[in-house]
């Protein structure tokens, strides 16, 4: 019988070494960073040009909650959330759910779908004008299309539904109430999420059209940072190869302008990010930004406006668009002002530079950037960077007891951190290694007796790098190039990248240890998914009830799943990370915690994968049951004017993702 389921790196550095490149077997290429000619280049490249806006009068569109009413935003279009720009507006609703929701113009109801996850039960309106509004988080469907869900789910026999409706075949009128606001989904409290999307799918900002008298907003955003970061190997911020973070001393009031008090040394090819949120009258939320520009002695160099996200692809984006790997390892989010390799988003204006600003030695650069909302307040920045060309120098510290080597790879360019307590003592080169051969890189500056050592990779990837008497293999084992499908495999995993897995080139590195593999790190992110085949040390034994989980850093569990072949298992991977094989033997759990005039409720969970899918009889029939993952709760709702009474013998059966079952048996 049918049960509900769940959807589940100068270039004089680089003539110095071209001998030595020669002998390594290694492909010299230019140290400029990104302009080399790599494989890179068959990714789409960014446009430069926003889209036009659709032609929609000021007015048309109703706000659906508490239209001609003093009305409040937990959230903004665009704001940056892991993994996907924010992509409508979150209307706040008093706190509580079954708030009126209102069609915010003429139209149809074209879809509705209900879900334990995302936007949880959503309504979408058609308008005759092409663009479509949504409306997520919802309670309860009313009128016609909420019995039309009802019937098809008592037909599928199954809670989770999709439906699609024909044109004129359910129209509604500009103010109808068409559904109740709730807490569904992924909702982390009782609002309504509200989307304005053209006929291509791409998230519309509503408040570009002129606003809503319900929503004032006379508060200008507010800076919390922004930093400064050498893009290619012979550029540096303060003399370093490493992203220069400002941030100012006291907390600045909202709107207030900063002017940066001390010149900034750069030079070569440096980025500028942004660290900003805006707020609404009244409201604590943070917010984002709708709109950034950034002049430079003068002359327009970057602006973006979040006004057109394409859903669903370009939503990932977010992850191009911000400094992701900063955001992972500093739990602070950098938004990038130039266009990054990878990203195709429509929303830049720029020129050939993409944003990217060239620092020469002894010139002088003001920068001003101008941060925006969408109604018009703006809070400015200045700051001035003053071009410096590299000189070797070299400070000490005590702290330092003894040799060690560390690296990182930073787009292209990988960046050797050597620490040596006698640095008068040692040639202080760095040799790459690749076989017997050598090449001997001279260092690039030394702080606090630490020695760093700049190497493009692509002029080859060495074996092995040593210093002071420490050799170490280099770790990373393969160059994936974005835009190209590519296949790597070795004893304990094999890997398969499609052409848009990778927002740019990826030096892998994966390990195996203890029934744990590490694709890679999550320090950096993927684009759309990718295939991962694990191959056990060992058999098995228990394959019907063993599956793959992502693990994080605290031991976290998820349920990943996976689909076995002899003793491999192979899945679609979404993050990078640590993955593990566990069995999962044991049957989840419910108990009637309610039971009354307003339904039924069941405490429901499972100790490792989650729950499947499940079924509510009475009597040997079918009764609709609602599931909520936030409080893992499953029951039933007044508005069933289909199932059976609740009375009499019931029978409650539950799946987990790994195939356990559990059955219940009451007499209600």
């Amino acid at each position: 019988m049918p049960t509900t389921s769940l959807p589940t790196s100068p270039r004089r550095l680089l003539s110095l070494a071209l001998p030595f490149l020669l002998l390594l077997g290694l492909r010299p290429t230019s140290c400029g960073g990104q302009e080399a000619d790599t494989a890179d280049e068959k990714k789409p490249r960014p446009a430069t040009v926003p889209a036009a806006r659709p032609a929609v009068p000021n007015g048309y569109f109703l706000l659906p909650i508490k239209p001609g009413q003093p009305n409040y935003l937990a959230a903004s279009m665009g704001e940056l959330r892991p993994n996907h720009f924010h992509g409508g507006l979150d209307i706040k609703t008093d706190g509580r759910t079954d708030l009126p929701v209102h069609a915010s113009a003429d139209g149809y109801i074209s879809r509705l779908k209900q879900s334990s996850f995302g936007y949880g039960n959503v309504l979408y309106i058609t308008h005759p004008n092409g663009l479509v509004t949504v409306y997520g988080h919802l309670n309860h469907f009313l009128g016609p299309a909420a019995q039309a869900l009802l019937q098809k789910q008592y037909e599928k026999q199954t809670y989770e539904q999709e439906m699609f409706f024909a044109k004129d075949q359910i129209p509604v009128q500009r103010g109808e109430i068409v559904a109740l606001s709730g807490n569904t989904g992924g909702s982390a409290g009782p609002h309504v999420h509200w989307e304005v999307r053209d006929a291509q799918d791409n998230q519309l900002n509503p408040l570009q059209w002129g606003g809503f008298a319900e929503i004032q907003d006379h508060v200008a955003p507010t800076l919390q940072a922004f930093a400064v970061e050498p893009l290619t190997i012979d550029a540096r911020v303060a003399g370093s190869f490493t992203k220069a973070v400002f941030t100012p001393k006291a907390a600045l009031p909202a709107g207030a302008a900063l002017a940066w008090p001390d010149t900034i040394m750069a030079y070569g090819t440096v980025g500028i990010l942004l660290q900003a949120f805006d707020r609404y009258d009244n409201a604590w939320n943070k917010n984002g930004l709708q709109r950034v520009d950034v002049r430079v002695n003068g002359q327009p160099l970057y602006s973006h406006v979040v006004d057109n996200i394409p859903f669903p692809t370009g939503t990932r984006t977010v992850n191009q668009h911000v400094d992701y790997e900063w955001m992972m390892t500093q739990g602070r989010t950098l938004q990038k002002l130039f266009v990054d390799d990878g990203n195709a988003l429509p929303i830049y204006t720029t020129g050939p530079s993409k944003g990217k600003l060239r620092v020469e030695d002894g010139q002088v650069y003001t920068v001003e950037v101008k941060m925006s909302d969408s109604y018009g307040n703006a809070t400015p920045l200045t700051f001035v960077l003053r071009g410096q060309k590299p000189a070797y120098t070299k400070t000490r510290s005590a702290a330092v007891k003894k040799p060690g080597l560390r690296w990182e790879v930073t787009r292209n360019i990988l960046k050797v951190i050597a620490a040596d307590p006698d640095t008068a003592r040692h040639s202080g080169n760095l040799t790459l290694l690749r076989g017997s051969r050598r090449l001997e890189l001279t260092p690039s500056y030394t702080a606090q007796s630490q020695t760093v050592y700049l190497y493009d990779l692509r002029a080859g990837r060495p074996d092995s790098l040593s210093f002071g008497g420490i050799t170490k293999r280099f770790d990373r084992q393969a160059l994936i190039p974005a835009g190209t499908e590519q296949g790597f495999t070795d004893s304990f995993v094999s890997l398969r990248f499609g052409p848009q897995t990778l927002f740019d080139t990826l030096y892998l590195q994966t390990s195996y240890k203890d029934g744990a593999w590490t694709v890679h790190h999550p320090r950096q992110s993927l684009y759309l998914p990718l295939g991962v085949t694990l191959k056990p040390a060992t058999e098995v034994p228990d394959k019907e009830h063993s599956a793959v989980y992502s693990v994080n850093a605290r031991g976290a569990r998820a349920y990943v799943g996976g689909k076995w072949d002899g003793n491999q298992i192979s899945f679609m991977a979404k993050t990078f990370g640590q993955f593990r094989i566990f069995a999962d033997t044991i049957p989840p759990t419910a108990r009637l915690v309610s039971r009354g005039a307003a339904g039924l409720v069941f405490q429901v969970g499972d100790n490792l994968s989650g729950l499947a899918s499940y079924q509510l009889l009475i009597g040997g029939r079918f009764r609709l049951l609602r599931y909520e993952h936030k409080n893992a709760t499953l029951f039933t709702e007044r508005q069933d004017t289909l199932g059976p009474p609740l009375r009499g013998p019931a029978t409650l059966r539950l799946t987990d993702q790994a195939g356990n079952e559990k059955v219940i048996n009451l007499n209600l």
